[in-house]
């Protein structure tokens, strides 16, 4: 089990990045328009730098939803390798049997 810290830290994350996710894309795309004035997009690039880091989507960390291990993630399924396997030895993920070989 992964530290409850860790895990409330990223939770904060995501809950930020949802707040800021409609200013930081208008921002962005003033700084990309190059048909805007520098000066314009300069200030642009001020404001973006002025919120939080933790808003930034980059931050978020893949993190299993039963455990909370930041490693060995799958994308799909929000569930670590390990937590995978013990779900399905115990028989809880139909189709889903242990391989030997």
């Amino acid at each position: 089990m992964a530290k409850t810290s860790a895990i409330e830290r990223n939770l904060k994350r995501i809950k930020l990045v949802e707040k800021f996710r409609k200013k930081r894309e208008k921002l962005k795309k003033i700084i990309k328009n190059k048909k805007l004035p520098l000066d314009e997009r300069f200030n642009a690039q001020l404001k973006l730098s002025k919120l939080p880091k933790n808003s930034a989507k980059i931050r978020i960390r893949n993190r299993c939803e039963i455990t909370g291990r930041p490693h060995g993630v799958y994308r799909k399924l929000k569930i670590s390798r390990i937590a995978l396997r013990q779900l399905a030895s115990s028989g809880k993920i139909p189709g889903m049997t242990k391989s030997s070989w």
